[in-house]
């Protein structure tokens, strides 16, 4: 847990709504189809959403009858999700500001959630620290019930190396590191520094093995074209379902 600001909440305060004028951000419905077709979770399910960002996610769940809480350690995209569900009038969809680091400490999170998703690099994939990931997983599997499940993307190592040529790729940290524009609501440029922490599949099994979880599957996706294909080194990302295994409380 840490008490630092993390880098992407600068970038987060300059985009704001318009965050969602990208296109990764389009395929939010075919996304939490796939994700209640895999962890065949009903109406009235309990569903956490780590690195929810502007509630894209959050909010889809929660259209379709689930108990919706969303974290994120940006506060402005927490407002955003939070007026977004207000004005939809979506009562069960609740947002707040949370470094995903802190959840094997937020006593009040942990065993209530049957779903998990942390997507899109949601907090997952934006820390420098490998470690942190790890921390990070810990505190999904605090959160879940037992054999509840957990959804998470996690950018493709390969896929950097082979397709990212305009970035830089640290093969001893495996993170991607680029320098790229991002726009406010206004349309104004920014040049930032991007940091993404990249991973094969191998390693996100160890990784899920070693939390509390059973893998059910690490399949290749690219947003909004969720799958059970194969890894592949042409995908962007990897989508890990996982069951969280039996723990004594």
């Amino acid at each position: 847990m840490t008490s630092d600001q993390h880098w992407f909440e600068d970038l987060a305060r300059h985009m704001k709504s318009a965050y969602l004028r990208y296109s990764f951000t389009k395929g939010t419905t075919q996304e939490v189809d796939f994700i209640c077709e895999q962890s065949q979770i009903v109406r009235g399910a309990r569903v956490l959403d780590v690195g929810c960002g502007p509630g894209r996610h959050s909010l889809e769940f929660a259209r379709r009858g689930m108990q919706v809480t969303g974290i994120d350690v940006s506060q402005d995209f927490v407002d955003i999700a939070s007026h977004a569900a207000r004005d939809e009038d979506l009562h069960d969809a609740h947002f707040v500001r949370l470094d995903a680091r802190a959840l094997s400490v937020k006593d009040d999170l942990h065993h209530r959630f049957d779903l998990v998703v942390c997507l899109c690099q949601g907090a997952f994939g934006l820390m420098l620290d490998d470690q942190h990931d790890v921390e990070i997983l810990k505190g999904i599997r605090s959160c879940l019930v037992d054999g509840g499940i957990v959804v998470l993307s996690a950018f493709n190592a390969y896929f950097a190396v082979k397709h990212f040529e305009a970035s830089d790729f640290d093969a001893t940290r495996g993170i991607c590191h680029e320098n790229t524009e991002i726009r406010n609501e206004a349309g104004e440029p920014r040049t930032v520094d991007l940091w993404t922490g990249c991973y094969t599949p191998r390693e996100l099994r160890l990784a899920f093995q070693q939390t509390g979880f059973e893998v059910v599957s690490i399949s290749g996706v690219e947003p909004g074209q969720y799958s059970l294909a194969d890894c592949s080194i042409d995908l962007p990302e990897f989508l890990v379902v996982a069951k969280a295994t039996l723990v004594a409380h």
